[in-house]
């Protein structure tokens, strides 16, 4: 999905100019941007976590020539989902490939109450008879 595809779809659930739904979402994103710069972390809750991190200098090849190349160390953006979109995007395993070419909005899956019925009962165990300890035998 591309920033065009969720103005428009904002615009169309809110019932706002795309113009003006565009100057919001981009203003969200700058905020976003802004805030990983100055701050280097930005929790939104129920979605996730941004975070500046550092990456290490290391040492790669070069895969065409072989050759070793030093990697600087460099800032990374990183995002940790929050729990609901976890749950969310876990349950996409469980959709077959005909229900993932048309969107489908997600329901969560019902609980059912506990069972009240009692356990099963199992059988009483079947005791060997006693053996003789000496080797003994009655014949």
């Amino acid at each position: 999905m591309t920033k065009k595809e969720i103005v428009k779809t904002i615009s169309e659930e809110i019932g706002l100019t795309q113009l003006k739904t565009k100057e919001i979402v981009q203003k969200t994103f700058d905020a976003i941007v802004e805030t990983l710069v100055t701050e280097r972390r930005i929790e939104l809750r129920n979605f996730g976590v941004f975070e500046v991190k550092e990456r290490a200098a290391r040492k790669a090849r070069n895969p065409r020539t072989g050759a070793r190349v030093d990697v600087p160390a460099k800032f990374v953006v990183t995002f940790k989902p929050g729990k609901e979109m976890e749950e969310r995007v876990k349950h996409l395993d469980q959709t077959s490939a005909a229900e993932t070419e048309a969107p489908v909005a997600y329901s969560p899956p019902s609980i059912s109450p506990p069972q009240t019925s009692p356990p099963p009962i199992s059988p009483a165990p079947q005791n060997p008879p006693p053996s003789d300890p000496f080797g003994a035998s009655d014949s």
